[in-house]
């Protein structure tokens, strides 16, 4: 990666830009964490979201970095990055990201970020700035990532079911409003050591690009990475409550033994997609796991139609990015 001259304020400023699509990143995937205990009623909002954050921040000790090494080196070029690539990338997903905020849809994050760097890169270089390699893993696992949440959401549901068969539903519901603490706390867990690193990966990126790190910096600083999972933090400690009511009621109805389930089966792919090293949406997880929750009660029981709006977001989210990213690139290099 070749340095490029970058001002101490431009510098500052794009990495603050990033803050700020990390605290976006948490208050739009707020929802994910905490619509399902919200949603049965185990917990009252405030409280919800108070500890979502915590294990958001949490996960700092626990998750490593190989998520931010996939984002900073395994996505484009490094060659093309500079601060003009970077500021696209990161209004093109900001500005995606208010646009699917404002009208409620529970869309990625994760994968508007991904876009706004395919955008910028291309619309500098062309395609041969994108790594094949990293893109193709990327965009498989928008596939598996909802799948593995669908299959682990009904396993556990079915387990579950199959050993409380002779219980009460009042002693269920008794057992898995606690329970459910514990589920949701995990997934906040997952959710904060996946998501945070994306903007970390980005920063990174940056910090390279501008010659404020060596290329072969095995991890970013100290204080980047505290700052990342800070502001991820805040920003699910503010909350996206215009997507509760869709991923918590809308595509099924769900008891606190169907959140532990779907909540359990997403921290579980989360945690594994982390170590893996896959940046993977947080938002397809856990949509995966409550239809597939649903599903495993009966078929009915899910609202086909919403879960069908919401996988047509996923689709256009990586383009509708990449788009914005571009003009964004573009308007950059004009004013910057």
């Amino acid at each position: 990666m070749s340095n490029v001259e970058i001002s101490i304020y431009v510098l500052g400023m794009l990495i603050a830009l990033a803050l700020v699509f990390d605290f976006m990143n948490g208050f739009h995937d707020a929802a994910n964490a905490i619509a399902t205990v919200v949603s049965t009623g185990v917990l009252k909002p405030q409280t919800a979201v108070a500890m979502a954050a915590f294990f958001n921040f949490v996960a700092i000790f626990v998750v490593g970095l190989k998520v931010a090494s996939a984002i900073g080196k395994g996505t484009i070029d490094p060659m093309v990055v500079d601060h003009y690539v970077i500021f696209g990338a990161l209004v093109g997903a900001i500005v995606w990201n208010l646009i699917t905020w404002y009208y409620g849809i529970p869309s990625s994050s994760s994968h508007a970020l991904i876009g706004g760097l395919v955008g910028a890169a291309v619309a500098k270089a062309g395609t041969g700035a994108l790594i094949a390699g990293g893109l193709i893993k990327t965009v498989i696992f928008i596939v598996v990532a909802p799948l593995l949440g669908f299959a682990l959401g009904s396993i556990i549901m079915l387990i579950v079911s199959w050993l409380f068969v002779k219980s009460t539903p009042r002693k269920v519901d008794t057992w898995f409003r606690r329970l459910q603490l514990a589920s949701a706390a995990a997934y906040s867990l997952g959710h904060g050591g996946n998501d945070a690193q994306k903007t970390l990966g980005i920063i990174w990126m940056l910090l390279i690009a501008s010659g404020n790190l060596a290329m072969d910096a095995t991890e970013p600083p100290k204080w980047a990475i505290i700052a990342c999972y800070a502001a991820i933090s805040f920003g699910t400690l503010f909350g996206g409550w215009r997507i509760v009511k869709t991923m918590g009621q809308k595509i099924t109805k769900l008891k606190p033994v169907g959140g532990f389930c779907a909540e359990t089966g997403g921290a579980i792919t989360l945690l594994m997609s982390s170590f893996w090293g896959v940046p993977v949406s947080t938002t397809h997880t856990i949509t995966g796991a409550i239809v597939g929750v649903g599903a495993s009660q009966k078929m009915s029981a899910v609202r086909w139609g919403v879960a069908g709006n919401i996988v047509w977001a996923w689709v256009f989210t990586i383009p509708a990015s990449a788009f914005m990213a571009a003009v964004a690139w573009w308007i950059g290099t004009k004013i910057m």
